[in-house]
């Protein structure tokens, strides 16, 4: 069993946070210059395939993801069932402050 040392308190770990920017037109630009050196054929691999591979398996690793994108709900969809969610809250909220002064 260890004693605790108030003299040689250790500092907690900071949070490092590296922001990522995306920019579509050089994300557009490195994609024809790479399709432009496959052609040449001065590039062997393409890295395309990995990123198609790469893009849909978070999706694919969680099963209520891939239940609503099999059922085909987009973010409409979802914003819609929140919104009326709010509503039937706020009417609910309404009838009971309406019994409770009453």
């Amino acid at each position: 069993m260890g004693m605790f040392s108030f003299y040689n308190v250790r500092k907690p770990r900071q949070f490092e946070h590296k922001p990522i920017y995306f920019n579509p037109r050089r994300e557009a630009l490195e994609k024809r210059i790479h399709k432009v050196k496959m052609e040449l054929g001065v590039e062997e691999t393409d890295y395309e395939q990995y990123k198609e591979a790469i893009r849909g398996s978070f999706v694919e690793g969680t099963t209520h993801l891939k239940k609503s994108k099999n059922r085909g709900d987009g973010i409409r969809k979802r914003v819609y069932k929140n919104m009326r969610l709010i509503l039937i809250l706020v009417i609910l909220g309404i009838i009971l402050w309406y019994c409770y002064f009453k």
